[in-house]
């Protein structure tokens, strides 16, 4: 052969094989309770890896999920169903309406295309891991509970900016998803809608939360930096954590959790830092009151010029065989048309009310996570936080090696000030953003009443982080849901705008109970992790220690009462499985807490921690107590459930043939192991509350980190992870995360998979 035919082999040869590259490559390993170790050489082949994973744990989960925000669900489930789409159900009608109406494409398409490299692989690196999944399992493959269905098929990028973008807006306009379907002018009521759009108004009950605590060298046993993260969160639907722990040697080792569709953790840990999140009282859109034109209920006045409003019609595929469904929706410069009946927003033929959602077309989150995920500080970790006001509605609360904590309640959050809210009143501002809904509505009427522009933000009309609050120590920091202003008791934060939520007022039980036992542990002594765990999962009632102490000899007094007292008084006082008496201090409670007259201490803005306090017995409101006493007893009787029933008994998750107790109670008991639940026959099942639960440290080599899933990897009732994680927490049985390579191998459940393409 000769020279110069040999070196044309040689050139094909090497064509070939840049040709025959694997575009997408991972390996995917396996440790105790399916927990998945994913490594990649980029981006791209780390998001192929999580997504292959995640579909073998939760594949019919996250397909439903792509037909709910495609707007697709009265096609396959019927316009008449329900569906969940942030915390309350609502039609899949309105469901489709509002994703059809409300997803921009185009822009999400073009601010897709200027996002940074990596966010553009971790995309398209998702998209070719769900559909390798779907090719590898085929039809025989798929779990039973969505095989042989039309709608699980194979994705496209379009899904994942879908599905990033309902994330953005979950705790913002999606709650408000069937009041911006059913928005129509006054002569089209007749045919607008088939019910009554559903919202609730209490932020205190039903909203997702948690608890966040960051605590520095100045309280740590060892001087470094220990974090306790207990998001709050769904326990069935797209809102559920995923454990997962994803490795770019050299360029991103991190562990922690996500929740559907997330390529990488949003929460977690890694060499240095480690981080969680808590739900924001900051409000992330306005409402605004438009005031109509008297000739035309669909077109309003700004500034005394006439404005028509936009229209969209939206067609909604049905069932086959039947005609689809086509709604009108209605758009202003300010956003979409929305009625709220609970607060009185209607449409009539003065006013109507747009809503405008900070979080709207925002892609900065992912590569915000990103970056908090490569951080070797928490001061790294806020200027991620702060430079890109990319976190959608959550204050991020970490620790780092270093001994710093931090809590940055900096989101993308509207530029609204104090001045401008009274500047710019309705007659409904005040009463909302008083009331427990805290809704910001401005006057539409005036083009000044619109966000304000400042400058260095990267979207016009967020408000800068400068303006927002921080808090950076070396004690601590704590949140559970209420506001920036009580983080710590230590040093109560300046009053900032309204819109970031109420200062000098009264805090939740919950976010009391956290402070109270942050303090008196400090005060015993320096913390650790140990100490953490046993904090997180102590099922201390709050409420009960407040009110037990002057009930009890109250009811004591009522012969009729006698045995409810005997059961509240044997009652520990906490909601652990074998609390006795629980459920019906429980039942009790929810009759009164809301009460202010039953406490004779009201609230002081100089001790927020410790008041309201004092049980008021007296007179009227001590036959107030009985009476809701003697109901709690009457409500138990009928329930067949015995006063002193064990709390393990009444509250339980059902997994297969397994009935698992589940400790931890609503958060306005004052109980920081928050577990919302709903009736099901003989007692109650989790819907909300306790998810990816971790307490992090650090030694001279890395993270020690203890974890759990309460509600376990897999939602597919034929994996051997769809409740092993539960029974571990119904015992309260944390275990260490592995994170090096010698302890991954150590734990490690069969052989690594390594997919490419």
């Amino acid at each position: 052969m000769t020279q110069k035919l040999l070196l044309a082999v040689v050139l094909v040869g090497v064509a070939t094989t840049a040709q025959a590259a694997p575009r997408y490559t991972a390996s995917i390993q396996r440790t105790d309770f399916g927990i998945p170790h994913i490594t990649a050489k980029d981006w791209r082949g780390a998001a192929y890896g999580v997504a292959y994973a995640y579909a073998q744990d939760n594949l019919c989960l996250l397909a439903e999920e792509f037909v709910t925000i495609n707007g697709e669900r009265s096609r396959h489930f019927g316009p008449a169903g329900k569906v969940v789409v942030a915390f309350d159900p609502i039609d899949n009608l309105a469901s489709d309406v509002f994703f059809r109406s409300q997803i921009d494409m185009k822009a999400l398409r073009q601010g897709h295309a200027r996002q940074a490299r990596a966010a553009v692989e971790l995309i398209d690196g998702y998209v070719a891991g769900y559909n390798r999944f779907l090719r590898d399992a085929g039809p025989a493959g798929v779990p039973a509970a969505c095989r042989g269905k039309a709608w699980v098929r194979p994705i496209t990028r379009d899904d994942m900016l879908r599905l990033n973008e309902k994330q953005m807006l979950l705790a913002g306009s999606l709650p408000l998803a069937a009041g911006i379907a059913a928005a129509a002018p006054p002569a089209a009521k007749a045919v607008a809608r088939a019910e009554p759009v559903a919202f609730n108004l209490d932020d205190g009950g039903n909203g997702i939360g948690s608890n966040g605590w960051a605590f520095g060298s100045e309280v740590t046993s060892d001087g470094r930096g220990l974090l306790v993260g207990n998001p709050h969160f769904p326990w069935n639907g797209p809102n559920r954590f995923w454990q997962m722990h994803v490795t770019i040697p050299g360029v991103y080792d991190v562990m922690g959790g996500g929740l559907a569709g997330t390529p990488m953790p949003t929460l977690g840990f890694n060499k240095d830092v480690a981080w969680t999140h808590t739900v924001t009282a900051s409000r992330h859109f306005t409402l605004f009151q438009l005031t109509l034109d008297p000739a035309d209920p669909t077109a309003y006045l700004v500034d005394g010029k006439r404005e028509k409003m936009t229209k969209m019609v939206v067609t909604v595929p049905m069932p086959d065989g039947t005609a689809p469904v086509t709604r009108t929706v209605y758009g202003s410069r300010f956003g979409a048309l929305v009625v709220v009946p609970a607060a009185f927003m209607g449409w009539g033929a003065k006013t109507a009310f747009a809503i405008r959602d900070a979080n709207h077309n925002n892609q900065r989150g992912l590569m915000t996570w990103l970056a908090i995920g490569q951080a070797k500080s928490t001061a790294e970790v806020r200027t991620a936080v702060e430079s890109s006001l990319g976190i959608p509605w959550v204050n991020t609360i970490a620790a780092d090696r270093a001994g710093n904590a931090l809590l940055a309640d900096v989101t993308a959050v509207p530029n609204v000030t104090a001045a401008q809210i009274d500047a710019c009143a309705t007659p409904a501002t005040k009463p909302l953003l008083a009331s427990r809904a805290r809704l910001v509505v401005l006057d539409g009427s005036k083009a000044a009443c619109d966000w304000q522009v400042a400058k260095g933000t990267p979207v016009p009309g967020l408000m800068p982080a400068a303006d927002q609050a921080v808090v950076a120590r070396t004690d601590y920091a704590a949140n559970s849901n209420d506001s920036y202003w009580l983080n710590s008791p230590r040093a109560p934060y300046a009053t900032l705008s309204p819109i970031l939520g109420p200062a000098q007022s009264l805090r939740t039980l919950r976010t009391r109970s956290g402070l109270v036992e942050i303090e008196a542990q400090l005060a015993a002594g320096k913390l650790d992790s140990r100490i953490a765990k046993t904090m997180a999962f102590a099922n201390k009632s709050l409420a009960a220690d407040l009110v037990l102490p002057a009930l009890l000899p109250l009811c004591v007094a009522d012969a009729s009462l006698a045995d409810a007292c005997t059961a509240l008084a044997g009652w520990n006082r906490r909601f652990d499985n074998d609390s006795r008496g629980a459920y019906l201090f429980a039942a009790f409670w929810t009759r009164v807490e809301s009460n202010p007259a039953i406490w004779r201490t009201k609230f002081d803005v100089a001790d927020p921690v410790n008041t309201p306090r004092d049980l008021n017995t007296d007179g009227a409101v001590g036959e107030t107590l009985r009476t809701a006493l003697k109901a709690a007893v009457e409500r138990l009787r009928t329930e067949g459930i015995a006063l002193d029933a064990r709390w393990g008994d009444v509250q339980f998750a059902q997994r297969n043939q397994d009935r698992i107790a589940i400790h931890g109670a609503h958060g306005e008991l004052g109980v920081l192991n928050v577990q919302q639940s709903v009736v099901v026959p003989t007692g109650f099942t989790p819907m909300h509350g306790t998810s990816y639960i971790q307490v992090v440290g650090f030694d001279a080599a890395g993270p020690v980190a203890d974890a759990l899933l309460s509600y376990s990897q897999s939602t597919n009732p034929e994996s051997p992870h769809f409740g092993d994680q539960t029974k571990e927490y119904s015992a309260k049985r944390w275990h260490h995360m592995p994170f090096t390579p010698a302890e991954i191998a150590a734990a490690r459940k069969g052989a690594a998979v390594v997919i490419s393409e």
